[in-house]
């Protein structure tokens, strides 16, 4: 009788010791889940907050394929925007994800990919990055602003002008630069019109050499191909004035590469974007 209480004893034991250990073994994997999943957010954070505020080094690491990234955009003066993200930044970081970002950025610790998505805009969201995501998964967002082809931009009509004509800016938006005929063997000129102003918004292009009277002309099209328009007569160069007939109009003067996707002339592709770039790890 006494041998099977301690063989009970013993069994109870047993069980106490085993419920010990695979609580300190649960305990002991939740700590290093919770100290992984710090070390992510981390990272994350630190990275993310990074792109968006660093143009990279060199600051066009971009054209070259090498460098340390980042996406922030430079504007005209050379200042760096914060919460910012470059459409040609973005592009060229997930043409080489798995080396810029996987191995350089998270040192292979992590997996990721990044969403960019335009806020009140026509454009599509933009992903690049890793596929395959786990149930585990840390999600980043951060409120950014990005642009897509503002660069081609020469003029905005929305915040800027100049006339040669007797129009006053609060009833006319107008504008100018200067051409070469050999600009027009590489680029096409357009005039881009958000789909608001469309048909409400006439337009006038001459230069400062008047030849013939020009007439306004109805904005029949959101973006209206202007090289036809342009006029040298006997001059190596000329300035040409686009006029519109209402102040401050949602409309951009581009000029864009002949090979360029020519259905990609929309007014938000040129334009600012308020963005969300949202930023995914896992293990």
């Amino acid at each position: 009788m006494r041998a099977i209480e301690i063989g009970m004893i013993l069994i109870i034991i047993l069980v106490i010791f085993g419920a010990i250990l695979a609580s300190i073994e649960n305990s002991t994997e939740k700590a290093i889940k919770e100290v992984e999943t710090n070390n992510m957010e981390k990272l994350t954070s630190e990275v993310i907050d990074n792109l968006i505020n660093n143009p990279g080094v060199p600051e066009n690491w971009n054209e070259y394929g090498k460098g340390t990234p980042g996406l922030a955009i430079v504007n005209e003066e050379g200042q760096i925007i914060p919460n910012s993200v470059s459409y040609a930044k973005l592009i060229a970081l997930g043409n080489d994800y798995d080396k810029l970002v996987y191995d350089r950025l998270f040192t292979s610790k992590l997996h990721t990919s990044m969403e960019l998505i335009p806020k009140e805009s026509s454009i599509s969201s933009i992903k690049i990055g890793e596929s395959g995501e786990c149930e585990n998964v840390f999600s980043l967002t951060r409120l950014v602003k990005c642009d897509f082809y503002k660069s081609y931009v020469i003029k905005n009509f929305e915040t800027e002008g100049k006339c040669n004509r007797h129009h006053t800016q609060d009833k006319c938006s107008c504008n100018y630069f200067k051409v070469f005929p050999g600009n027009l063997k590489s680029s096409d000129y357009y005039l881009l019109i958000d789909t608001t102003e469309e048909y409400d918004l006439s337009y006038i292009v001459d230069t400062t050499r008047v030849v013939k009277e020009k007439y306004w002309k109805t904005t029949i099209s959101d973006a209206i191909y202007l090289n036809d328009e342009f006029k040298f007569y006997d001059d190596d160069s000329a300035i040409v004035f686009v006029h519109l007939d209402k102040p401050h109009p949602r409309a951009l003067l581009v000029s864009v590469p002949k090979n360029f996707d020519k259905s990609l002339l929309e007014y938000d592709y040129f334009r600012t974007n308020e963005c969300e770039l949202i930023l995914k790890a896992w293990y």
